[in-house]
């Protein structure tokens, strides 16, 4: 039987799930962000992309969260995978705005079936650009993403301003822990960060194992199973990275990361 979260998502393309995980994970994923940005001087905060996960084991251990992957699991199935994660941490008074756009339209996947999860770590709220949602947009076709010149975007790019009704628009109001889920479809966005507070949040792209990752590269940065079984000759997948201590981050139960088995 479907849950109601489903059944919203079935007919709006979008839910939520208050209180997902713990403050104690969301206290680490915050400090995980801290230590990133200071790993890597040169990116602007909103640009934390999954090309960083490969050998960090709790990004790999917050994605694979029991809770996170349960909520996947109404959405793709029991066998589960990574596609991608990325930190989009808006700083205050300057976080730049996620012009609208449709997440399918960037996505090397076949098929399509993919859906995201979006962590709040922190406060996400209208005043600090929290995203925006077009409710039945899932059922429109992926549309051509144009580039928006001038570096003031997340993504670089955008959909045509004629093919959004922007007043329909719906505020997704989070807190701390919470998540919300959205189709690769829907037409979303979210407003540049002006006020005194930070906004970060954590997407997490799940696929089921048999979605195909279409790649040149040798591996897939963000490639890993999560929960079940893979498909033959669909992806090659990587092994969760161990913790190292003094190179990574601590987090709870790191001296006895990863888990066997995986």
């Amino acid at each position: 039987m479907s849950s109601v979260e489903r059944a919203q998502y079935d007919r709006d393309g979008y839910t939520i799930y208050r209180n997902a995980v713990d403050a104690d994970l969301v206290a680490e994923a915050s400090a995980h962000v801290d230590w990133l940005l200071q790993k890597n001087p040169g990116l602007r905060p909103e640009q934390l992309h999954n090309n960083l996960m490969t050998h960090d084991p709790f990004w790999v251990r917050l994605i694979a969260d029991p809770r996170l992957v349960d909520v996947a699991a109404e959405y793709v199935g029991d066998d589960i995978a990574l596609f991608a994660s990325h930190y989009i941490c808006k700083p205050p008074g300057d976080g730049q705005p996620v012009l609208w756009h449709q997440d399918g339209s960037y996505w090397p996947l076949e098929p399509m079936e993919v859906v995201t999860l979006w962590l709040a770590v922190d406060p996400s709220l209208p005043e600090n650009g929290c995203m925006r949602v077009i409710a039945g947009t899932q059922n429109m076709d992926l549309q051509e993403m144009h580039a928006t010149p001038g570096g003031g975007n997340v993504l670089g790019s955008a959909m045509e301003e004629d093919k959004v009704d922007s007043e329909q628009a719906i505020d997704l109001v989070l807190q701390p822990g919470d998540v919300s889920v959205h189709h690769p479809n829907i037409v979303h966005g979210s407003n540049a960060n002006t006020s005194t507070m930070r906004r970060c949040g954590l997407t997490i792209r799940y696929i089921p194992t048999s979605t195909r990752i279409v790649t040149d590269k040798p591996s897939w940065p963000s490639a890993f199973l999560l929960r079940g079984k893979s498909v033959e000759g669909v992806n090659d997948y990587l092994p969760w990275p161990p913790y190292i201590e003094r190179e990574h981050l601590p987090f709870r139960d790191s001296d006895g990361w990863p888990p066997e088995p995986q």
